[in-house]
């Protein structure tokens, strides 16, 4: 159980790191690597996984 509840509190801190690290980009740079504002939440949480 312990474990469980471990790896859930990492997964939303590498959630949370990309999440950041993405909005703080301008939409300039984020054109640049082919990503949307619009999609920083679904990419964050895919790389959470």
């Amino acid at each position: 159980m312990f474990s469980n509840v471990a790896r859930k509190y990492q997964n939303w801190k590498r959630y949370r790191s990309v999440y950041n690290e993405l909005s703080q980009l301008s939409s300039r740079q984020l054109s640049d690597i082919g990503i949307n504002r619009s999609d920083i939440d679904p990419l964050a949480r895919s790389m959470s996984r």
